[in-house]
């Protein structure tokens, strides 16, 4: 049987984490783990809602010491848990929320124990035991689930740590501004730390203050993952912001105005990183240098018609992508939206994310999206539509800036202002709550 550490740091007395401005050693949290562990019940799946981050890596940990399986859908309305039940009667959910109403069995995560010195050892587990199921986001569907093993996620991650530079002995910190449930967040406020030898923060800061204080809270060098909603909001609020080592941005491709406009003002280099809930994350760039994707090592892509697959490295089995993909070499890609978003209109095309990047390259737009109704405009033809926060803009100044962008027959009609976006805790943003925000502009 083969295996690999929980974790790799080297040393029990190194920091592991930061939670409300204390460092947290390796020690304590093995054995802040080993007790949670104990407490858990005899269910195979177990729901982790819990926000801290901190709260919820422990019980990760102690989800996979214990052989359970972490259970990590999109959403927590009555519907989703309904599926949940369904897909795995005995899940079970461990929570650190007072008021915590979710309606399976439940269990609170625990007051830890004062650590005293004890001898605690790094579990190693079976690259083949599976440790999480996550669920895709179902906007385009039904919620469809995906296995992930130990071994597959630690190679990723590790990979990643590399292109990083993140493996050179130096005790970087990473917040993160999305939730630790998310593949990305998973990934890179999670996992990452545990097996590159750094540390992570406890916080999930959404708002520019929070951020910037939980950022002062711990010791440079800082990394900061993020969303392309988030950082905007972040340079919106100009903010003095500690200093940062490295800025990480996933979930939507970023402008090149907005990431030139991000290392200028965090003063800070800026990766994206490119993969989805069905792959983790495949590929990397630095914005402000190329347009081109770096896959990481051992991944590939094949294409079979105008499908693009990728396999190799941690991707175990196949998997199509949703994304309008160039290959440029056996390494690098170019991104030119979702197979979804396509567009044709009076027999001219483009995508949505197309023309989401240039309405949120507009000088004075904070968030903007465009949206296809799904009927035809009363002279039969299709309309977009587009919901703007741009407090500061007119309607005459915006479509302007517009048409000199893209072509007539994508201005948006009509075009709707409003505070803000009904984006989740990622940065996404459904086509249902953008019908919703026209449905009830309507009304």
């Amino acid at each position: 049987m083969q295996t690999l550490s929980l974790i790799t740091h080297n040393s029990l007395y190194k920091t592991i984490a930061w939670r409300k401005g204390t460092a947290i050693s390796v020690a304590k949290f093995l054995a802040d783990v080993d007790y949670l562990a104990a407490l858990l019940p005899a269910g195979k799946h177990i729901l982790n809602i819990c926000r801290d981050r901190y709260h919820f890596t422990v019980g990760l940990a102690a989800a996979i010491v214990s052989n359970k399986v972490s259970v990590l859908p999109p959403t927590h309305t009555p519907e989703m848990l309904q599926q949940l039940q369904t897909f795995a009667p005995d899940v079970f959910c461990l929570h650190d929320n007072g008021n915590c109403d979710i309606a399976l069995p439940r269990l609170s995560y625990p007051t830890m124990p004062e650590y005293r010195a004890e001898k605690v050892s790094i579990p190693q587990i079976d690259v083949q035991q599976l440790i999480a199921i996550v669920f895709t986001s179902g906007s385009t569907g039904a919620p469809i689930p995906h296995a992930k093993n130990w071994g597959s996620l630690v190679h990723n991650v590790q990979a990643q740590a590399k292109r990083l530079g993140l493996l050179k002995n130096a005790d970087y910190c990473i917040v993160g501004t999305i939730p630790p449930q998310h593949m990305y967040g998973l990934e890179s406020t999670v996992l990452l730390p545990l097996q590159s030898s750094n540390a992570f923060s406890s916080a999930q800061p959404f708002y520019p203050a929070d951020i910037s204080g939980t950022l002062e809270t711990i010791p440079a060098p800082r990394i900061l993952a993020s969303t392309p909603l988030h950082l905007r909001l972040l340079l919106e609020a100009d903010l003095k912001l500690p200093e940062l080592a490295l800025t990480l941005s996933a979930t939507a491709p970023l402008s090149l105005t907005l990431a030139h406009k991000i290392e200028k003002t965090l003063k800070t280099p800026l990766i994206e990183i490119y993969g989805s809930t069905e792959t983790g994350q495949i590929a990397t760039r630095h914005t402000t240098d190329t347009a081109t994707w770096q896959l990481l090592p051992k991944v590939q892509l094949t294409q079979s018609g105008e499908q693009v697959w990728a396999s190799g490295g941690h991707v175990d089995i196949a998997v199509p992508l949703n994304d309008i993909i160039e290959l440029t070499d056996i390494s690098h890609f170019l991104l030119h939206g979702r197979t979804q978003d396509l567009i044709n209109i009076a027999g001219k095309r483009s995508s949505l994310a197309n023309l989401n990047h240039h309405l949120n390259a507009i000088d004075g737009v904070i968030d903007g999206a465009f949206f296809m109704p799904d009927e035809l405009s009363h002279d039969h033809v299709t309309r977009l539509s587009a919901c703007v926060v741009a407090p500061n803009l007119t309607a005459a100044a915006l479509l302007a800036a517009l048409r000199l962008k893209i072509d007539p027959v994508f201005l948006p009609r009509p075009l709707l202002f409003v505070e803000s976006l009904p984006r989740n805790a990622t940065g996404k943003l459904s086509r249902q709550a953008l019908k919703n925000l026209f449905s009830v502009s309507v009304d």
